[in-house]
């Protein structure tokens, strides 16, 4: 049944998504509210599926934790459920994302209306500057930030180190942070085709207040905070640790 329940999501993505490239592509004479309420339906669509087809459903804790105003959010990465999930639970996100993602015909068009932060990351320091100056207009606009620190999808139970850009951003716009731990990995995993069902818990941190932090004591505070709830929340990740 697992298998068949994940054919059935991956045959509806791939019919899904070349339309919503398309929608997006076209809808660039729009607003950038606008598009990104249109484009986000997409998400919607998909976690219906993960929902009724598939048995995988969420449930957020420490939803009034969010602020009232734009932030930089920073948060687990464990598979591609949460560059979906998160757009449904959180207010309107700006991604930070490859420029090179922009390239791909259609795909990258469409991605290109989304309103994400798109950088070089071989340029070192200066793709650190590339987030601020994108990230600061996309927070002027009303958007929140969303950065991966590790960098990378991680297995359950691991962690990488945290890397400076969200923090970096936070600092020189003054943007609170907020911290979000999850098992999204445990039902889908890492490059895995199968996902089993269950229900992934979304914890939502504090909000960490930067006026006069530097960007290593915002990215430690989230760090701590993030990483401390995995393990309080899933202590079997860490069972054989």
């Amino acid at each position: 049944m697992t298998v068949i329940r994940s054919t059935l999501l991956a045959l509806f993505m791939i019919l899904l998504t070349p339309v919503y490239a398309l929608v997006a592509t076209l809808s660039f004479f729009l607003p950038a509210m606008t598009r990104y309420h249109i484009i986000a339906t997409w998400a919607d669509c998909v976690l219906w599926v993960l929902k009724y087809v598939v048995g995988i459903r969420y449930r957020v804790v420490g939803r009034d934790n969010l602020p009232q105003v734009p932030a930089v959010f920073l948060s687990k990465h464990q598979s591609a459920w949460e560059t979906i999930g998160l757009q449904q639970i959180l207010p309107p996100l700006s991604f930070v994302l490859k420029r090179e993602l922009l390239r791909i015909p259609f795909f990258g068009w469409g991605l290109a209306q989304f309103s994400c932060i798109a950088i070089d990351r071989a340029a070192g320091r200066d793709a650190l500057d590339q987030v601020v100056e994108q990230g600061r207009r996309r927070l002027s606009d009303g958007f929140s930030v969303i950065v991966f620190p590790e960098g990378t999808r991680v297995s359950i139970g691991s962690k990488k180190r945290y890397k400076p850009g969200g923090a970096w951003l936070a600092q020189h716009t003054g943007a609170p942070v907020v911290p979000i731990a999850h098992n999204a990995g445990e039902f889908w995993k890492k490059n895995a085709f199968l996902k089993t069902p269950g229900e992934i818990t979304v914890s939502i941190g504090p909000a960490i207040a930067t006026e006069g932090l530097s960007a290593a004591e915002i990215n430690a505070r989230a760090e701590d905070w993030i990483e401390a709830e995995m393990h309080r929340l899933f202590p079997h990740h860490y069972a054989k640790a």
